[in-house]
């Protein structure tokens, strides 16, 4: 069970910390649990109830009406209201009060919505990827466990495998080739595969590798594949003191190839990039590049 403060509340809610207190004294909306120095402390129930108010408060719904709905009628009335495509703050929350209800059916509605409102990729960049990043944040406060963000995981990786198999096939002969890959030992997949997405969508051909690639292997792949780019993310794995080996060691075995990386231990201070060997810092960049690299081949065809 999570405890949190209530200026953690205020940090994954929206809601100010002097709102929530108001609320608790007008309205019961939430029972803490006081320390032995009269600090407030607040458990997963809390957290959950509070997002859902501030889903409906935000819809224009009024506190002293919420206040009075029982736990499942609160939980429909956010399903019933959070139908605004453009309202991302709202659906992120009710993507987090679904998760921490481990409530598989509402996750993937809200999903579905989602994507369907705004399209694959504004749906991941503006609403599961703000998703990921309050989980992170929830997860060093102790307050997510594992078989919730597996829940999640799985099922972000389940729709945009749906997506990347509705993509029309690439001929390698018509495209820019990229070889996408995580380092050995390397299992959190979600960023390759929605650059995998992002390419494949912008008509380059992508031989995507997947998790836990030996990196020896990547020497032959290049000889058959002959890529204009790797790309590979790290997120947990090589260890901090070993990037720098990896980053040598994958381009010594490819050096004419482009090196795109990406990921929170590619961003680390000290870093020093071979040639050819680029750091992504956002996946507003990729996006970028993607699409600067499309409007040139899409221009070379013209000519």
């Amino acid at each position: 069970m999570g405890q949190f403060s209530i200026s953690d509340l205020e940090q994954l809610s929206g809601i100010k910390a002097h709102t929530i207190r108001m609320w608790e004294q007008r309205y019961g909306i939430l029972q803490p649990v006081r320390t032995s120095t009269n600090i407030r402390t607040y458990c997963d129930e809390d957290l959950r109830r509070l997002l859902n108010v501030a889903t409906l408060c935000a819809r224009g719904h009024r506190i002293s009406r919420i206040a009075q709905l029982a736990p499942e009628e609160l939980s429909q009335a956010v399903i019933s209201c959070c139908d605004d495509a453009q309202d991302y703050c709202q659906q992120v929350n009710s993507l987090l009060a679904a998760m921490l209800e481990m409530d598989e059916r509402r996750l993937c509605c809200l999903l579905n919505t989602a994507i369907k409102e705004l399209g694959f990729e504004d749906a991941i960049m503006h609403v599961a990827y703000p998703f990921l990043q309050r989980i992170g944040v929830m997860w060093q406060a102790g307050s997510v466990n594992p078989a919730q963000e597996h829940l999640v995981t799985n099922l972000l990786r389940q729709k945009m495998m749906v997506a990347i198999d509705t993509l029309p096939p690439v001929k390698p002969s018509e495209a820019r080739r990229w070889v996408l890959f995580l380092p050995e030992g390397e299992m959190h997949e979600l960023a390759l595969l929605f650059m995998n997405y992002v390419l494949r969508a912008r008509k380059q051909h992508v031989l995507y590798l997947g998790q836990n690639l030996p990196t020896a292997e990547l020497k032959l792949v290049c000889e058959t594949y002959h890529p204009h780019a790797l790309c590979t993310v790290m997120t947990a794995l090589p260890e901090r003191d070993r990037v720098q080996n990896f980053v040598e060691q994958v381009h010594s075995l490819c050096p004419e190839v482009m090196l795109y990386l990406y990921g929170p231990l590619a961003q680390q201070p000290g870093l020093q990039l071979p040639p050819n060997t680029v750091r992504v810092r956002l996946m507003t960049d990729f996006l970028a590049l993607a699409s600067r690299l499309c409007t040139c081949c899409e221009a070379a065809a013209a000519a």
